[in-house]
């Protein structure tokens, strides 16, 4: 039998992994701490972080295992890397667009995207988008592409509107 890898996607983050940590697992079902790894005194010249506190956190949302990291300054979030929640509804994309939005300062971006308060890109997709943009009328497809690039959170029934020609 071939090994299969599990992938972890680690998050760097400057000093707040565990604040981000329990925001997350408190927004999506399924999450929770597995693990928490903590700096000693070994390498303090180097990491320059009390001895006890949060090196990183294996976490898990909705059943994906993650890593936070509490690595300091030198690496910040973009829009490079996003984490993409599938979303059955409307009611999902409203819950998830304002509970990822919430406690601080917030970017609410184009398409469905949204910058949370800890600086890690959430893409918040109703199900239904993926289908309209690879429908096979072009027309139908290009008239929905449109409407989502105008939108921030996005709006199924107004996706749904464009798609149709209404």
């Amino acid at each position: 039998m071939p090994i299969r890898p599990r992938i972890t996607p680690c998050l760097w983050f400057d000093h707040q992994a565990e604040a981000a940590v329990d925001f997350y697992i408190g927004i999506f079902p399924d999450s929770r701490i597995t693990a928490v790894t903590r700096y000693g005194e070994a390498g303090k010249e180097i990491h320059g972080r009390p001895a006890g506190s949060v090196l990183t956190l294996a976490f898990e949302l909705d059943g994906q295992a993650f890593t936070a990291l509490n690595g300091g300054p030198v690496f910040q979030f973009n829009e490079a890397l996003s984490l993409q929640v599938d979303c059955r509804d409307q009611a999902e994309v409203d819950h998830y667009w304002n509970a990822l939005g919430a406690g601080g300062p917030v970017e609410a971006q184009q398409c469905g995207w949204l910058k949370d308060r800890f600086g890690l890109s959430w893409q918040i997709v109703p199900q239904v988008l993926p289908t309209m943009l690879q429908a096979p009328d072009a027309v139908k497809s290009q008239r929905a592409f449109q409407a989502m690039l105008g939108m921030k959170k996005l709006d199924i029934a107004a996706l749904q509107q464009a798609f149709d020609g209404r």
